[in-house]
Protein backbone atom coordinates (compact mmCIF):
# COMPACT_ATOMS: atom_id res chain seq x y z
CA UNK A 1 0.00 0.00 0.00
CA UNK A 2 1.33 3.37 -0.96
CA UNK A 3 2.08 5.68 1.94
CA UNK A 4 0.01 8.81 1.91
CA UNK A 5 0.81 11.94 3.90
CA UNK A 6 -1.82 12.72 6.48
CA UNK A 7 -2.56 16.44 6.26
CA UNK A 8 -2.66 18.35 9.54
CA UNK A 9 -5.85 20.30 8.92
CA UNK A 10 -5.92 21.86 12.38
CA UNK A 11 -2.42 23.28 12.16
CA UNK A 12 -3.20 24.80 8.75
CA UNK A 13 -6.06 26.90 10.09
CA UNK A 14 -5.55 30.69 10.06
CA UNK A 15 -3.60 32.05 13.00
CA UNK A 16 -6.58 34.06 14.28
CA UNK A 17 -8.71 30.90 14.52
CA UNK A 18 -5.97 28.93 16.27
CA UNK A 19 -5.51 31.75 18.76
CA UNK A 20 -9.25 31.80 19.36
CA UNK A 21 -9.20 28.05 20.09
CA UNK A 22 -6.24 28.33 22.46
CA UNK A 23 -7.76 31.32 24.25
CA UNK A 24 -10.77 29.18 25.21
CA UNK A 25 -8.58 26.59 26.90
CA UNK A 26 -7.30 26.86 30.48
CA UNK A 27 -3.82 28.38 30.34
CA UNK A 28 -2.26 25.11 31.55
CA UNK A 29 -3.77 23.22 28.58
CA UNK A 30 -2.86 25.98 26.15
CA UNK A 31 0.80 25.82 27.21
CA UNK A 32 0.71 22.01 27.02
CA UNK A 33 -0.30 22.24 23.35
CA UNK A 34 3.38 22.93 22.60
CA UNK A 35 4.06 19.18 22.73
CA UNK A 36 1.68 18.38 19.85
CA UNK A 37 4.18 19.16 17.11
CA UNK A 38 6.86 21.62 16.10
CA UNK A 39 4.15 23.78 14.51
CA UNK A 40 2.44 24.10 17.88
CA UNK A 41 5.52 24.65 20.02
CA UNK A 42 5.21 28.42 20.27
CA UNK A 43 1.65 29.09 19.18
CA UNK A 44 0.43 29.72 22.74
CA UNK A 45 3.13 32.36 23.33
CA UNK A 46 1.13 34.99 21.43
CA UNK A 47 -2.05 34.65 23.49
CA UNK A 48 -3.29 38.09 24.53
CA UNK A 49 -5.41 36.84 27.48
CA UNK A 50 -3.57 35.12 30.33
CA UNK A 51 -5.71 33.78 33.19
CA UNK A 52 -3.93 31.98 36.03
CA UNK A 53 -5.58 30.15 38.92
CA UNK A 54 -4.91 27.27 41.32
CA UNK A 55 -5.68 24.74 38.58
CA UNK A 56 -2.49 25.71 36.77
CA UNK A 57 -0.56 23.23 38.97
CA UNK A 58 -1.28 19.74 40.22
CA UNK A 59 -2.63 19.60 43.75
CA UNK A 60 -0.65 18.04 46.58
CA UNK A 61 -0.44 18.23 50.37
CA UNK A 62 2.71 20.34 50.37
CA UNK A 63 1.58 23.99 50.26
CA UNK A 64 5.10 25.38 49.80
CA UNK A 65 5.54 23.07 46.80
CA UNK A 66 2.23 24.28 45.34
CA UNK A 67 3.28 27.90 45.75
CA UNK A 68 6.67 27.25 44.17
CA UNK A 69 5.16 25.38 41.21
CA UNK A 70 2.59 28.12 40.57
CA UNK A 71 5.21 30.87 40.74
CA UNK A 72 7.48 28.92 38.40
CA UNK A 73 4.64 28.31 35.91
CA UNK A 74 3.58 31.95 35.76
CA UNK A 75 7.15 33.26 35.55
CA UNK A 76 8.03 30.83 32.75
CA UNK A 77 4.83 31.69 30.86
CA UNK A 78 5.57 35.41 30.99
CA UNK A 79 9.25 34.86 30.10
CA UNK A 80 8.34 32.94 26.92
CA UNK A 81 5.42 35.15 25.95
CA UNK A 82 5.64 37.20 22.77
CA UNK A 83 3.64 40.25 21.79
CA UNK A 84 1.03 42.28 23.71
CA UNK A 85 -0.88 41.08 26.79
CA UNK A 86 -4.37 42.57 26.83
CA UNK A 87 -5.59 40.72 29.94
CA UNK A 88 -3.77 39.33 32.97
CA UNK A 89 -5.77 37.64 35.71
CA UNK A 90 -4.42 35.93 38.82
CA UNK A 91 -7.03 34.25 41.02
CA UNK A 92 -5.37 32.10 43.64
CA UNK A 93 -5.58 31.03 47.27
CA UNK A 94 -1.94 29.87 47.26
CA UNK A 95 -0.24 33.25 46.96
CA UNK A 96 -0.62 36.22 49.31
CA UNK A 97 2.22 38.65 49.88
CA UNK A 98 4.55 37.32 47.20
CA UNK A 99 7.50 39.37 45.86
CA UNK A 100 7.27 37.58 42.51
CA UNK A 101 3.97 39.38 41.85
CA UNK A 102 5.90 42.66 41.90
CA UNK A 103 8.07 41.39 39.06
CA UNK A 104 5.05 40.23 37.07
CA UNK A 105 3.39 43.62 37.44
CA UNK A 106 6.59 45.35 36.36
CA UNK A 107 6.64 43.16 33.25
CA UNK A 108 2.97 43.91 32.56
CA UNK A 109 3.47 47.66 32.98
CA UNK A 110 5.78 47.46 29.95
CA UNK A 111 3.30 45.43 27.89
CA UNK A 112 0.39 47.88 27.63
CA UNK A 113 -1.92 45.55 29.59
CA UNK A 114 -5.57 46.60 29.35
CA UNK A 115 -7.30 44.34 31.89
CA UNK A 116 -5.75 43.47 35.24
CA UNK A 117 -7.38 41.26 37.88
CA UNK A 118 -5.66 40.28 41.14
CA UNK A 119 -7.59 38.03 43.54
CA UNK A 120 -5.20 36.78 46.19
CA UNK A 121 -5.58 34.39 49.11
CA UNK A 122 -6.28 35.06 52.78
CA UNK A 123 -3.38 36.09 54.96
CA UNK A 124 -0.96 38.99 54.73
CA UNK A 125 -2.30 41.45 52.17
CA UNK A 126 -0.28 42.20 49.09
CA UNK A 127 0.93 45.78 48.72
CA UNK A 128 0.56 46.97 45.15
CA UNK A 129 3.88 48.28 43.77
CA UNK A 130 4.01 51.72 42.20
CA UNK A 131 4.68 50.23 38.76
CA UNK A 132 0.99 49.29 38.49
CA UNK A 133 0.18 52.98 38.16
CA UNK A 134 2.35 53.04 35.03
CA UNK A 135 -0.17 50.80 33.24
CA UNK A 136 -1.53 53.71 31.26
CA UNK A 137 -3.71 51.64 28.89
CA UNK A 138 -5.80 49.95 31.60
CA UNK A 139 -9.52 49.75 30.84
CA UNK A 140 -10.44 47.36 33.69
CA UNK A 141 -8.88 46.98 37.14
CA UNK A 142 -9.98 44.53 39.85
CA UNK A 143 -8.11 44.14 43.13
CA UNK A 144 -8.99 41.80 46.00
CA UNK A 145 -7.26 41.70 49.40
CA UNK A 146 -4.61 44.23 48.48
CA UNK A 147 -3.41 47.59 49.74
CA UNK A 148 -2.14 50.48 47.69
CA UNK A 149 -1.26 54.14 47.79
CA UNK A 150 -0.95 55.93 44.43
CA UNK A 151 2.36 57.79 44.08
CA UNK A 152 2.30 61.61 43.95
CA UNK A 153 3.22 61.50 40.26
CA UNK A 154 0.13 59.47 39.37
CA UNK A 155 -2.18 61.44 37.06
CA UNK A 156 -4.93 58.86 36.63
CA UNK A 157 -5.99 56.02 34.36
CA UNK A 158 -7.27 57.90 31.32
CA UNK A 159 -8.84 54.83 29.67
CA UNK A 160 -10.18 52.98 32.73
CA UNK A 161 -13.88 52.06 32.37
CA UNK A 162 -14.30 49.48 35.14
CA UNK A 163 -12.91 49.63 38.69
CA UNK A 164 -13.62 46.93 41.27
CA UNK A 165 -11.99 47.07 44.71
CA UNK A 166 -12.84 44.25 47.15
CA UNK A 167 -11.32 44.26 50.64
CA UNK A 168 -8.72 46.82 49.66
CA UNK A 169 -6.80 48.99 52.11
CA UNK A 170 -6.59 52.52 50.78
CA UNK A 171 -6.99 55.96 52.32
CA UNK A 172 -10.31 57.80 51.74
CA UNK A 173 -8.63 60.71 49.99
CA UNK A 174 -6.68 58.31 47.75
CA UNK A 175 -9.80 56.42 46.66
CA UNK A 176 -11.69 59.62 45.87
CA UNK A 177 -8.71 60.94 43.93
CA UNK A 178 -8.41 57.67 42.02
CA UNK A 179 -12.08 57.76 41.02
CA UNK A 180 -12.02 61.38 39.90
CA UNK A 181 -8.81 60.83 37.89
CA UNK A 182 -10.50 58.21 35.68
CA UNK A 183 -12.46 60.47 33.28
CA UNK A 184 -14.20 57.67 31.30
CA UNK A 185 -15.06 55.44 34.27
CA UNK A 186 -18.42 53.70 33.69
CA UNK A 187 -18.58 50.97 36.35
CA UNK A 188 -17.47 51.27 39.99
CA UNK A 189 -17.69 48.63 42.71
CA UNK A 190 -16.34 49.11 46.24
CA UNK A 191 -16.86 46.24 48.68
CA UNK A 192 -16.06 45.77 52.37
CA UNK A 193 -14.83 49.23 53.25
CA UNK A 194 -14.96 50.28 56.90
CA UNK A 195 -16.00 53.71 58.24
CA UNK A 196 -15.59 55.39 54.86
CA UNK A 197 -16.99 58.81 54.00
CA UNK A 198 -17.10 58.75 50.21
CA UNK A 199 -17.61 61.45 47.60
CA UNK A 200 -17.96 60.19 44.04
CA UNK A 201 -17.03 62.46 41.15
CA UNK A 202 -17.37 60.50 37.91
CA UNK A 203 -19.25 62.25 35.09
CA UNK A 204 -19.49 59.12 32.89
CA UNK A 205 -20.36 56.63 35.64
CA UNK A 206 -23.32 54.37 34.75
CA UNK A 207 -23.16 51.53 37.29
CA UNK A 208 -22.34 51.89 40.99
CA UNK A 209 -22.14 49.14 43.63
CA UNK A 210 -21.20 49.99 47.22
CA UNK A 211 -20.96 47.51 50.09
CA UNK A 212 -19.56 48.17 53.54
CA UNK A 213 -19.69 50.47 56.52
CA UNK A 214 -20.09 53.96 55.07
CA UNK A 215 -20.43 57.00 57.30
CA UNK A 216 -21.37 59.23 54.38
CA UNK A 217 -22.01 58.91 50.65
CA UNK A 218 -22.17 61.88 48.29
CA UNK A 219 -22.76 61.62 44.56
CA UNK A 220 -21.37 64.98 43.57
CA UNK A 221 -21.00 64.55 39.80
CA UNK A 222 -22.71 61.41 38.48
CA UNK A 223 -25.30 62.65 35.94
CA UNK A 224 -25.11 59.49 33.78
CA UNK A 225 -25.78 56.97 36.56
CA UNK A 226 -28.29 54.30 35.45
CA UNK A 227 -28.12 51.63 38.17
CA UNK A 228 -27.06 51.77 41.79
CA UNK A 229 -26.81 49.15 44.53
CA UNK A 230 -25.92 50.16 48.08
CA UNK A 231 -25.45 47.63 50.89
CA UNK A 232 -24.67 49.27 54.22
CA UNK A 233 -23.52 47.63 57.42
CA UNK A 234 -24.88 49.64 60.33
CA UNK A 235 -23.23 49.60 63.72
CA UNK A 236 -24.71 51.48 66.65
CA UNK A 237 -22.16 54.28 66.16
CA UNK A 238 -22.92 54.56 62.44
CA UNK A 239 -26.67 54.68 63.04
CA UNK A 240 -26.19 57.40 65.66
CA UNK A 241 -24.05 59.39 63.21
CA UNK A 242 -26.80 59.36 60.57
CA UNK A 243 -29.45 60.37 63.06
CA UNK A 244 -27.45 63.28 64.49
CA UNK A 245 -25.90 64.61 61.28
CA UNK A 246 -28.11 67.30 59.80
CA UNK A 247 -25.87 67.67 56.73
CA UNK A 248 -25.48 63.99 55.91
CA UNK A 249 -24.94 63.74 52.16
CA UNK A 250 -26.12 60.14 52.08
CA UNK A 251 -29.64 61.36 52.71
CA UNK A 252 -29.37 63.83 49.81
CA UNK A 253 -27.47 61.83 47.22
CA UNK A 254 -30.45 60.95 45.02
CA UNK A 255 -30.76 64.51 43.79
CA UNK A 256 -27.84 64.13 41.36
CA UNK A 257 -28.96 61.02 39.46
CA UNK A 258 -31.66 62.15 36.97
CA UNK A 259 -31.20 59.11 34.67
CA UNK A 260 -31.40 56.47 37.39
CA UNK A 261 -33.32 53.37 36.22
CA UNK A 262 -32.56 50.79 38.90
CA UNK A 263 -32.04 51.26 42.64
CA UNK A 264 -31.22 48.48 45.12
CA UNK A 265 -30.70 49.15 48.82
CA UNK A 266 -29.70 46.81 51.63
CA UNK A 267 -29.08 47.73 55.26
CA UNK A 268 -27.56 45.15 57.57
CA UNK A 269 -27.60 45.91 61.28
CA UNK A 270 -24.73 44.35 63.12
CA UNK A 271 -24.99 42.82 66.58
CA UNK A 272 -25.78 45.35 69.27
CA UNK A 273 -27.15 47.99 66.91
CA UNK A 274 -30.23 49.70 68.33
CA UNK A 275 -31.59 50.65 64.92
CA UNK A 276 -35.29 50.46 65.66
CA UNK A 277 -35.20 52.77 68.69
CA UNK A 278 -32.89 55.28 67.00
CA UNK A 279 -35.09 55.50 63.93
CA UNK A 280 -38.31 55.65 65.94
CA UNK A 281 -37.08 58.57 68.01
CA UNK A 282 -36.14 60.62 64.94
CA UNK A 283 -38.31 63.70 64.62
CA UNK A 284 -37.61 65.25 61.20
CA UNK A 285 -40.00 63.15 59.11
CA UNK A 286 -40.46 65.92 56.54
CA UNK A 287 -36.82 65.66 55.53
CA UNK A 288 -37.40 64.56 51.92
CA UNK A 289 -39.92 67.30 51.19
CA UNK A 290 -37.68 70.00 52.69
CA UNK A 291 -34.19 68.97 51.55
CA UNK A 292 -34.73 67.66 48.02
CA UNK A 293 -35.23 70.03 45.07
CA UNK A 294 -38.86 70.97 44.43
CA UNK A 295 -38.67 69.58 40.89
CA UNK A 296 -36.94 66.36 41.93
CA UNK A 297 -38.28 63.65 39.62
CA UNK A 298 -36.78 60.27 38.75
CA UNK A 299 -37.92 60.22 35.13
CA UNK A 300 -36.11 56.97 34.27
CA UNK A 301 -36.45 54.97 37.49
CA UNK A 302 -38.24 51.68 36.77
CA UNK A 303 -37.13 49.25 39.48
CA UNK A 304 -36.51 49.67 43.22
CA UNK A 305 -35.48 46.90 45.61
CA UNK A 306 -35.20 47.40 49.38
CA UNK A 307 -34.44 44.77 51.99
CA UNK A 308 -34.37 44.52 55.79
CA UNK A 309 -37.12 47.15 56.13
CA UNK A 310 -38.52 47.62 59.62
CA UNK A 311 -41.43 49.94 58.82
CA UNK A 312 -40.10 52.76 61.02
CA UNK A 313 -41.14 56.33 60.10
CA UNK A 314 -38.01 57.40 58.21
CA UNK A 315 -38.10 54.28 56.03
CA UNK A 316 -41.77 54.75 55.21
CA UNK A 317 -41.24 58.43 54.34
CA UNK A 318 -38.43 57.46 51.96
CA UNK A 319 -40.67 54.90 50.21
CA UNK A 320 -43.45 57.48 50.01
CA UNK A 321 -41.01 59.98 48.47
CA UNK A 322 -39.85 57.50 45.80
CA UNK A 323 -43.38 56.49 44.83
CA UNK A 324 -44.45 60.13 44.47
CA UNK A 325 -41.47 61.18 42.33
CA UNK A 326 -41.04 58.19 39.95
CA UNK A 327 -43.52 58.55 37.04
CA UNK A 328 -42.32 55.47 35.09
CA UNK A 329 -41.76 53.16 38.05
CA UNK A 330 -42.74 49.58 37.22
CA UNK A 331 -41.83 47.62 40.34
CA UNK A 332 -40.89 48.28 43.96
CA UNK A 333 -39.84 45.18 45.90
CA UNK A 334 -39.77 45.42 49.70
CA UNK A 335 -38.49 42.74 52.07
CA UNK A 336 -39.25 43.25 55.79
CA UNK A 337 -36.65 42.84 58.50
CA UNK A 338 -36.83 39.20 59.54
CA UNK A 339 -37.06 39.91 63.27
CA UNK A 340 -39.81 42.52 63.01
CA UNK A 341 -42.93 40.35 62.72
CA UNK A 342 -45.60 42.44 64.41
CA UNK A 343 -45.14 45.46 62.15
CA UNK A 344 -45.46 43.67 58.81
CA UNK A 345 -49.23 44.02 58.44
CA UNK A 346 -49.17 47.69 59.48
CA UNK A 347 -46.34 48.31 57.02
CA UNK A 348 -48.30 46.71 54.19
CA UNK A 349 -51.48 48.69 55.00
CA UNK A 350 -49.54 51.95 55.04
CA UNK A 351 -47.78 51.15 51.74
CA UNK A 352 -51.13 50.76 50.00
CA UNK A 353 -52.11 54.30 51.06
CA UNK A 354 -49.16 56.02 49.40
CA UNK A 355 -49.75 58.02 46.22
CA UNK A 356 -47.96 56.69 43.14
CA UNK A 357 -46.80 58.94 40.31
CA UNK A 358 -46.80 55.90 38.03
CA UNK A 359 -50.07 54.16 37.32
CA UNK A 360 -48.13 51.02 36.40
CA UNK A 361 -46.17 50.78 39.65
CA UNK A 362 -46.48 47.45 41.46
CA UNK A 363 -45.45 47.03 45.07
CA UNK A 364 -44.15 43.54 45.86
CA UNK A 365 -44.10 42.75 49.57
CA UNK A 366 -41.62 39.83 49.81
CA UNK A 367 -41.69 37.71 52.96
CA UNK A 368 -39.04 35.01 53.32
Amino acid sequence: MEDTEVRDLLSDLPHSILESILSRLPIRDAVSSSILSTKWRYRWTTLTHLVFDDNCVQTCNDRSLLEGNLISFITRTLFLHQGPIHKFQLSTSYLQCCPDIDQWLLFLSRSDVKELVLELGEGEWFRIPSCLFNCKKLTRLELCRCEFDPPPSFKGFLYLKSLNLYQVLVGPEAIESLISSCPVLESLSLSYFDSLALTVRAPNLKYLCLEGEFTDICLENTPQLLAMSVAMYMTEDTAEHFEQSSSCNFMKFLGGVPLLERLIGHIYFTKGSSHTSAATEATDLAFWAKECPKDCTFKQLKCVTMTEMSGVPHEMEFIKFLLATSPVLEEMSISPYVYVVDCRLNMLIELLKFRRASGQAKILFVQD
